[in-house]
């Protein structure tokens, strides 16, 4: 017997073909295995059109709770509850029935890099670097989505049905493109970043010394005040693409923290270049888009989880906190680093950061051949 969606409530707010739509589409999910519940809940938070799309990447199949998932995978309940809040993942009820065999498969090959040697505690940290990277990597593909396949006049059922079929054919290709990312990635570190065993003892007991870049986009704050969330996003957006384009070789962009990246590199001139082109690059992108400026510093860290931590990292992000628009500001150790070849430096002061002992005499580095003068 077909369900009232009307006398349910689910079709309020729509009539014509938008209705018949999303009754369409109710009748379908509901048959699919969906409760009545779980629409109520769709409908109510505005992703019912999203359902499809849900069901083609959660997979068919009994849904499991998380101890039905450990025991058929042979890894504790528990490790699984952390490697899923690892990945950024919503924490389900004990009871509920949540999962599939699609989280089975994925709990098998995490036993099996942890049967490897890999300790739980990297493992975890792993998970973190795959769930922030992931969650970047959704959103863009979403917005994708939404801007290049939704079209105006659209039922709920059109747009759903859509949205279920391009998941099943792209969703195939990402995992090989993927793949290929980051054994690339994983060459050109493997090749910049090689260590005599020595140096790799050195290296785990005292640190890894590396320059650090902060460079983030001046007065965005108050451009959130008169700028739209897509503006926002956008600019965000092509600030990401302009760090992506000076990154490379042993230049690594580490994150992207809303309106700000970080920069690392072994090599500093190949580091300072990267900040100075990253500069220049804001003030070639025209009007509408706000300078940047960055600080960079060197020293030891400590790399963890595909993060660095240490004095240079604070140092450098506060260095860009008081660094002038369209400047790249960098600390004594970073001048001397990378001295004067190919540089023009001038003396930008000692200062007191915050958080930082002592105060820090600072330098402002431009290209020799960039014209600029203080």
């Amino acid at each position: 017997m077909a369900t009232d969606w009307e006398s349910e409530g689910l079709l309020e707010g729509t009539d014509g073909t938008a209705r018949e739509g999303r009754r369409k589409l109710l009748d379908e999910l509901y048959e699919g295995g969906f409760s009545v519940e779980e629409l109520r809940d769709a409908v109510q938070e505005g992703r019912l059109v999203l359902l499809p799309l849900e069901q083609v990447l959660t997979g068919d199949g009994a849904r499991l709770t998380r101890h039905e998932v450990a025991e058929r995978a042979g890894v504790s309940a528990d490790f699984l509850r952390e490697n899923w809040r690892s990945l950024g993942m919503p924490q389900p009820a004990e009871d509920e029935k949540a999962f599939t065999e699609q989280d089975v498969g994925a709990a098998k090959r995490v036993k099996e890099l942890l049967d490897i040697g890999i300790p739980e505690d990297e493992m975890l940290q792993v998970s973190r670097v795959i769930g922030m990277t992931m969650s970047q990597l959704a959103a863009a593909n979403r917005a994708l989505g939404v801007r290049v396949f939704a079209e105006e006049g659209d039922s709920e059922l059109e747009v759903g049905k859509r949205f279920a079929a391009i998941a099943q054919g792209v969703g195939p290709l990402l995992g090989p493109i993927l793949e290929y990312a980051l054994q690339l990635h994983m060459r050109e570190q493997i090749r910049h970043d090689a260590f005599a065993s020595a140096e790799i003892s050195t290296e785990a007991e005292a640190g890894t010394e590396i320059a650090v870049g902060f460079a983030d986009l001046v007065g965005f704050t108050k451009l959130g005040e008169r700028l739209d969330p897509a503006e926002l996003g956008d600019m965000t957006q092509e600030l990401s693409s302009m760090a992506s384009d000076v990154a490379g070789g042993p230049v690594r962009l580490v994150k992207l923290i809303g309106d700000a990246v970080m920069l690392t590199s072994q090599d500093p001139k190949c580091l300072l270049d990267a900040a100075l082109d990253l500069v220049a690059a804001s003030e070639d992108a025209g009007e509408g888009f706000p300078l940047l400026r960055a600080g960079v510093a060197h020293g030891r860290v400590v790399a963890r989880g595909g993060d660095y931590y240490g004095r240079p990292v604070n140092l450098a992000s506060r260095i860009t906190g008081v660094a002038r628009p369209g400047s790249v500001l960098c600390d004594e150790q970073m001048h001397d680093a990378v001295g004067k070849d190919g540089y023009s430096w001038s003396f930008a002061g000692a200062r007191s950061l915050k958080g930082i002992d002592g105060e820090q005499k600072l330098f402002r580095a431009r290209a020799e051949d960039s014209g600029d003068t203080e």
